[in-house]
């Protein structure tokens, strides 16, 4: 099935980044209006749809195809929408299995979910699938508790960082902590409306990092650790008043190793440390962190 371009608003006071065009076709996917199969407009529609240009559209592209949501890049025809496996022996990307394992965590009476991250981005998108079933009624644990460690806003972050440093105000780091507090408030509010909506007891923290991250970890109701790496590079982004020149990492395409207790005395020991590891951050060194 071929899907029409949607009669979207477009904000016309700025022009939006390939990371955010992206994720705005990843919430489609995540919501169902794009189907395993379908066909997204071509490039010259998007960028129309979207106010872009078409180099904008394909960094989008780029990075869904990096993700395994897109099949059939190329210049000939629009893309088409990925079948996305079930389960894998492998690692996959963040965005593919992260999704998968939060809604099986999900199904247990007492979720517990702890991360430790550059920002809640992949968490809070990956949350919409076990989200989704609480409100189907498919599943409804009594209690969420979710811990959450992020960069303090105090450091200087080793990632994302400008190109070219000095001692003046960063505007990546500026870009940074606006996504950060504003994936921050998005998570918790979607978590803690089911306490209204569904009677569920709900609890999410976040606390301060002395440090910045070079891994992602989800420890999911102590049984399972998923890890993935935080891949350094140099990319530009288009602002208001120009281009960024920035060193950053793009953590939805990190390639994401699961760790089960059931697999093992090796698995389980990995678990078992990583839950040591962030318990020990979470009670010395880390800091009260409120969102702004």
């Amino acid at each position: 099935m071929v899907v029409t371009q949607e009669n979207v608003a477009v904000n016309g006071s700025r022009r939006l980044s390939p990371q955010e065009i992206a994720d705005t076709l990843r919430d489609r996917i995540r919501e169902g209006d794009l189907k395993a199969g379908d066909r997204l407009p071509t490039q010259a529609e998007l960028a129309e749809e979207f106010g872009v240009e078409r180099g904008t559209v394909r960094q989008a592209l780029r990075a869904l195809q990096e993700d395994g949501l897109l099949t059939n890049v190329s210049k000939g025809s629009p893309p088409r929408i990925a079948e996305v496996p079930v389960s894998s022996s492998g690692p996959q990307p963040t965005m593919v299995g992260l999704a998968p394992r939060l809604t099986e965590a999900f199904a247990a009476p007492h979720v517990r979910i702890d991360a430790a991250c550059l920002t809640a981005e992949t968490l809070m998108i990956a949350l919409g699938e076990p989200l989704r079933r609480i409100h189907a009624g498919e599943i409804c644990p009594e209690s969420i508790d979710v811990r959450i460690l992020l960069p303090s806003r105090e450091i200087n972050l080793a990632f994302p960082v400008s190109v070219e440093t000095d001692s003046g105000d960063d505007p990546v780091h500026r870009r940074w902590l606006d996504m950060r507090n504003a994936q921050g408030h998005v998570l918790r509010h979607n978590l803690q409306a089911l306490r209204s909506s569904h009677g569920i007891d709900v609890r999410v923290t976040f606390r301060a990092l002395p440090f910045t991250p070079p891994v992602k970890l989800y420890l999911l109701n102590e049984s399972e650790a998923l890890i993935a790496y935080y891949m350094v590079a140099r990319r530009e982004e288009p602002t208001d008043t120009g281009m960024l020149d920035m060193y950053d990492v793009m953590g939805t395409e990190s390639l994401l190793f699961s760790f089960e207790k059931a697999a093992g005395p090796r698995d389980e020991a990995f678990i078992t440390e990583s839950q040591k590891w962030f318990d020990a951050l979470w009670a010395t060194i880390t800091t009260d962190l409120t969102l702004s």
